[in-house]
């Protein structure tokens, strides 16, 4: 059964594209290229914001080569520990690596790219919430590119729907509840967290940072609000096995404590510095490229000066920050 606006699931041929190269078989999946597209294109959405703001042009390729592989690593070992029975009852130990296989968690990726970025910044010279800032509006479009791989592979879903966009999924799916009738549609949870978090990136490109100062890391604060509320929704909704906590999904409790934490970096940081950056980089690390880009000739207010030497004191005798344009958002 259909409805007039239902959405139908890609055929099954569509997940995985298997290529012969030299003799040696290669799948390549769906649902992988979906999440590297969302790799890419928040790449080049925080290059084009961090070098508008002074940084030098491709250094978020430095970022990048720690924040990525730590992402995927956090991403999968953060589902593993969240799916046990999927992986500690019996089942083969290298299966916990079999990322191959499926298994991913924002939140858990979150937790690793902020462990990598943190390492790429300290290299680079780069403020840690400046390149955050920058961030946020691409992690949201990642993610909602991201979630094009759960609709190729039938996964993900949420509850029962007469709405006319219900998602049609096949009653041989493994995911599909026991007792529904063949032809149930449900909630289209991929497409409403695409939908929210594109809104989430507008929100913050077009809107907030127009109207008020979102760096030192408030930009990215409101991320891990939006994000985390709309998660919570969408979370609730679906159908799939997840670890329980005080009768609560665990990821829905993982998208409440980003709300938290996104309102009190807001709070912190609006109240330690309520100016504006002075540069991308902290002093002393600042790139003196001769088309170095800056939006803005603001300058800080003399609480974000004391702050921001504090923020140096890792390199004595470097002297403050020179550049009068602002920073990341």
């Amino acid at each position: 059964m259909s409805a007039p606006l239902s959405i139908p699931s890609p055929d099954y041929a569509w997940q995985v594209w298997e290529l012969n190269l030299f003799g040696l078989q290669l799948n390549i999946h769906m649902y992988a290229l979906a999440i590297l597209l969302g790799i890419i294109l928040a790449t080049i959405i925080t290059s084009r914001r961090l070098t508008k703001r002074g940084a030098e042009p491709g250094i978020v390729l430095d970022i990048a080569l720690w924040a990525v592989p730590l992402g995927i690593i956090g991403a999968r070992f953060y589902h593993v520990f969240t799916h046990p029975a999927d992986y500690f009852a019996g089942q083969e130990w290298w299966k916990v690596f079999a990322i191959w296989e499926g298994g991913n968690a924002i939140f858990g990726s979150l937790i690793g790219g902020a462990v990598g970025v943190f390492i790429g910044c300290k290299l680079t010279g780069l403020r840690f919430w400046s390149f955050a800032d920058a961030l946020a509006p691409g992690l949201l479009v990642a993610q909602a590119v991201g979630r094009i791989g759960n609709w190729f592979n039938h996964e993900l879903f949420g509850l029962p729907t007469d709405l006319p966009w219900g998602l049609e999924i096949e009653s041989d799916n493994p995911a599909f509840p026991q007792g529904l009738a063949d032809g149930t549609l449900f909630h289209p949870t991929f497409l409403y967290e695409l939908i929210w978090n594109l809104l989430g990136a507008a929100l913050i490109v077009f809107v907030l940072e127009r109207r008020f100062n979102m760096r030192w890391g408030k930009a990215f604060g409101v991320y891990l609000i939006w994000y985390g509320a709309g998660r919570a929704f969408f979370e609730s909704i679906r159908v799939d096995p997840s670890e329980m906590f005080l009768g609560v999904r665990s990821n829905v409790w993982a998208a409440w404590a980003a709300v938290v934490i996104g309102i009190v970096i807001i709070l912190v940081q609006s109240r330690r510095h309520p100016g504006l950056e002075p540069s991308v980089y902290v002093p002393g690390r600042e790139w003196q490229g001769s088309d170095a880009e800056v939006d803005s000739d603001d300058t800080e207010s003399d609480s974000d000066s004391l702050d921001a030497a504090v923020e140096g004191e890792n390199d004595p005798g470097d002297a403050a920050a020179t550049s009068p344009g602002r920073s990341a958002s």
